[in-house]
């Protein structure tokens, strides 16, 4: 009951972002090939916006305009469009199939390219405004990476690489991959004192994490990111019997700190430093923390308030020692989970347990747990991972599992696993307004923008026609209808972003060469330039049928891996 409970709750939620979205660019797209047909003289005798019963439909001139009953799509039918109909000669000039090739594939190809107009129109009002970016803010930087030693620390704002002011994340990627294998000069101003400094930067090319990318390489300083750990802690043993003060407020490992005193902290850094500077002091801490009942495998697809509940404690800090006596611990090396059935719970790891060494190389973060399981080779014998549990210190051996994940990006990926989940978060990079200076330079930023979305998700198609992004990242209407409701609460700007994508992912499934699509009508077209004639009707009812079965194969599809994502959060 609960689980359709959610359903129809989720369905409900975003009919009308869904039909705002959808039917927008579904108009947009009919009404290319209705402007195009019209100028060349083809008599339209329906535009309708969704198939099947018309519920409502009002006609002028020669054309019936409609709203249909199923809104997953939408219809121009032209005159003489049927495949063998028979035409009166004096309505030939009114007839589609009767207009010559070249004005034939124009109608067709203006469908898809009204989308592409379309997102260039919706990116250019979204510069214009504001469009969102990464802030070039750097993140946490190990003191043992390399862009530790260039002079890189953690909150620096990279104002200029070269001569070229740097605006975003994005712009520190796309510059350092012009100065690889060279040294370039990059000025940052300091966290702390807001002081500027120029450090010699030395990139090296590093594969793009994110495989869709215009470039398979960008520039690349190792340790240098904009990822900062989130407030989340990890109370050990130790830590209680050096601090009592802490171990009679009751924090646990896990919890999420989001005020100290009234003061917001964002990343586990501005708790440290805040709590620092109020040793001895009596304070109020604020966080969540996971509800003891909820399973952290489970967790994909509920709201923050359906599994975590809220805290305050009143502590006096102690005193300390020494800076490195801190009461708290980073989260990540402790596990929030073990799965069944992995080499992990078969040696007897648990969760809470705090990762110490793995053949003994001491960790310091969550990212050095990885590189040594991900590393492990299979002659080397078992993996010895040392833990601390309840103030005790156990040695595990285990052999790692070579299997197929699937990474953040949705890339599948063969590597060895022993089946652990950290306490790990991060901090959402801040972000900024980028504001276009004039008119021409925002028209230049919104083609660059469709074309970078076009490139990425024509490389989306390839890789995963190559198998090198998972299937299951195929969405239907379910994908789409949940992410119209997700960025219309996120405001008008987020939305607007998410219609420009679909116009540009319709754009490009629709010049895909399927006989149904648009660009299987402009494959026919194609063969007929070549060969002097169409295709028979013999072989264009073939295509068609076959063109048919594979669209809605994708869309059964595309509706399994929807349902299996609703389904695999109860």
């Amino acid at each position: 009951m609960e689980l359709i409970t959610s359903i129809f709750q989720q369905g409900y939620s975003v009919i009308v972002p869904f039909i705002l979205l959808l039917g927008l660019l579904i108009f947009v797209h009919e009404l290319g090939h209705f402007l195009v047909a019209k100028y060349f003289g083809v008599r339209v005798e329906v535009f309708s916006i969704g198939f099947g019963k018309k519920i409502f439909s009002f006609k002028r001139g020669d054309t019936t305009y409609a709203l249909s009953l199923f809104p997953l799509g939408g219809y121009v039918k032209m005159f003489g469009d049927e495949v063998g109909a028979e035409v009166d000669p004096a309505d030939k000039p009114f007839s589609f199939v009767h207009k010559p090739v070249l004005q034939r594939m124009a109608v067709v190809l203006a469908g898809p390219m009204m989308n592409l107009f379309f997102a260039i129109f919706l990116y250019l009002i979204i510069v214009m405004v504001g469009e969102d970016v990464k802030a070039p803010i750097v993140g946490d930087i190990h003191p043992t990476s390399i862009a530790y030693q260039t002079g890189f620390r953690d909150g620096d704002r990279v104002l200029k690489i070269g001569n070229e002011k740097v605006q975003s994340w994005n712009d520190i990627q796309e510059m350092l991959s012009k100065y690889i294998g060279a040294t370039v000069d990059v000025e940052v101003s300091r966290a702390e004192t807001h002081q500027n400094e120029i450090l010699k930067v030395n990139p090296v090319a590093a594969p793009n994490p994110l495989i869709v990318a215009l470039h398979s390489t960008i520039g690349d300083v190792q340790g240098l990111s904009n990822i900062t750990l989130a407030p989340m802690i990890g109370v050990s043993i130790n830590n209680l019997k050096s601090n009592s003060g802490i171990n009679i407020a009751g924090l646990k490992t896990g919890d999420y700190i989001n005020k100290v005193n009234e003061i917001d902290i964002k990343s586990f850094r501005e708790l440290r430093k805040t709590l620092l500077s109020l040793q001895g002091k009596e304070v109020q801490i604020s966080g969540e923390r996971m509800k003891p009942e909820i399973d952290t495998s489970k967790v994909e697809g509920k709201t923050k308030e359906e599994v975590t509940e809220k805290f305050t404690l009143n502590i006096k800090l102690p005193e300390l020692k020494s800076e490195n006596d801190f009461w708290f611990e980073r989260s990540d090396l402790y596990l929030a989970k073990v799965m069944p059935d992995t080499p992990a719970s078969k040696a007897g790891i648990k969760s809470g347990d705090r990762m110490l060494s793995i053949n003994g190389l001491g960790l310091d973060r969550w990212e050095d747990v990885q590189s040594q399981i991900k590393n492990y080779k299979e002659s080397s014998g078992p993996l010895k991972i040392e833990i601390s549990r309840d103030g005790q210190k156990l040695l595990f051996d285990l052999e790692p599992e070579f299997s197929e994940t699937m990474s953040p990006q949705g890339m599948h990926e063969k590597r060895f696993t022993i089946g652990i989940v950290p306490w790990y978060a991060q901090t959402p990079p801040l972000v900024e307004k980028l504001i276009q200076d004039n008119l021409w330079s925002g028209f230049k930023r919104s083609i660059f923008k469709t074309y970078e979305v076009t490139i990425m998700t024509l490389n989306g198609f390839v890789k995963l026609f190559k198998s090198q992004i998972s299937s299951k990242n195929i969405g239907g209407i379910i994908s789409i209808g949940q992410a119209a409701s997700e960025t219309f609460k996120m405001g008008w700007m987020q939305f607007l972003t998410m219609m420009a994508l679909v116009s540009v992912n319709l754009f490009v499934l629709n010049l895909l060469p399927v006989p149904v699509l648009d660009g299987g009508h402009m494959v026919f077209y194609t063969i007929e330039v070549l060969k002097g004639s169409p295709l028979s009707l013999k072989k264009m009812e073939l295509a068609q049928r076959v063109g048919i079965v594979l669209l809605m194969s994708l869309m059964v599809f595309s509706l399994f891996n929807d349902f299996s994502r609703i389904f695999s959060s109860f």
